[in-house]
């Protein structure tokens, strides 16, 4: 479990309905995330520091349950796989319930690519940087996030993390960010 990771559903996070809005879920797996990273000196700080950046290039969201107001949110978060330029992380959301028991809300990946700040062109993570994320991926033996232990080396349960083969999607050359260039 990523202890780093626990917040309390604000107001702002639902709709109408009183219920978490689904695309509130991206930011909390990605906050998720990024802090479970930092955790392992691998965030966003240790990039910066590398003279790289850090993109999203792919998110991919299985919902299960919803939350709502003031529930406690708290997270499961690994390194699922990393390549030469990118990495995913795999990030399942989970719901803390009154008696301790913990209810999954969504399940996830998101992949990073390793960017030159410069001409947002995919660059080779920095050799260090690939170094320890590989040093916090789980070994193969270990259960995949949200997977029960007898269902195979790559989990039959829909929306399963490890249903997209690792390498599959690489990052394309040029990487954008919305808005306009410097």
């Amino acid at each position: 479990m990523n202890a780093g990771f626990r917040t309390r559903i604000e107001h702002v996070d639902t709709d109408a309905t009183g219920i978490v809005h689904f695309s509130r879920y991206t930011s909390l797996m990605e906050t998720a995330g990024t802090e479970h990273l930092e955790a392992h000196d691998a965030g966003l700080t240790a990039f910066g520091t590398a003279g790289v950046d850090l993109v999203a290039t792919d998110l991919r969201v299985t919902y299960l349950h919803s939350a709502v107001y003031r529930d406690v949110i708290v997270a499961d978060t690994r390194v699922d796989h990393v390549g030469a330029a990118w990495f995913a992380l795999a990030v399942r959301l989970l719901r803390e319930e009154e008696d301790g028991s913990r209810t999954p809300l969504v399940t996830g990946d998101l992949v990073f690519a390793a960017v030159d700040p410069d001409t947002r062109r995919a660059v080779p993570l920095p050799a260090p940087l690939r170094q320890t994320l590989r040093g916090i991926v789980p070994d193969a033996a270990h259960q995949r996030i949200g997977t029960p232990a007898h269902s195979g080396p790559r989990g039959s349960a829909a929306g399963h993390l490890g249903d997209r083969r690792p390498g599959a999607r690489t990052p394309p050359p040029t990487v954008h960010r919305p808005g306009p260039r410097p």
